[in-house]
């Protein structure tokens, strides 16, 4: 007596619902990863333009801090004075010391604004610093400063 049966070897078929999910995660990690990556252009800034800047990614929690032509400061959106600029940078240092800060100052805005939010930016003790500028005839990026 033979009680082995015969098994017949089917290939199986192709799983569409874990190539759905997969799809659907890594959708959502690009989504969510873009509105980090995301330069600030909302805001109505006329950067100064540089023959020797270059064009820059934006570093992974890099705080952008944009001054106005009046010399307001805006940060995410976020209209900002000298005592909520001094606790945002103070906050900055203590949670993630050592991390990158660029300045948006637009081309009119007065030379002792930008030199302001320098010495908010020293007093807390960020030296991690570059400013913004814009290739002539490019997309704005920032020059390496110091």
């Amino acid at each position: 007596m033979n009680f082995c049966r015969r098994k017949t070897t089917e290939l199986p078929g192709f799983q569409i619902a874990p190539m759905i999910d997969v799809m659907f995660i890594l959708l959502s990690f690009f989504i969510a990863t873009q509105i980090y990556a995301r330069w600030e252009k909302e805001i109505d800034i006329r950067l100064p333009t540089a023959d020797t800047g270059k064009s820059f990614d934006r570093l992974p929690g890099q705080v952008i801090i944009n001054i106005l032509q009046d010399g307001s400061v805006v940060v995410n959106k976020q209209s900002l004075n000298e005592a909520g600029l001094k606790r945002l940078l103070a906050r900055l240092v203590k949670h993630f010391p050592g991390e990158p800060v660029m300045i948006r100052a637009d081309k009119q805005t007065a030379y002792e604004h930008v030199i302001r939010v320098l010495d908010r930016c020293r007093q807390a003790d960020i030296w991690n610093i570059s400013f913004a500028t814009a290739i002539p005839g490019g997309e704005p990026g920032p020059a390496p400063g110091k």
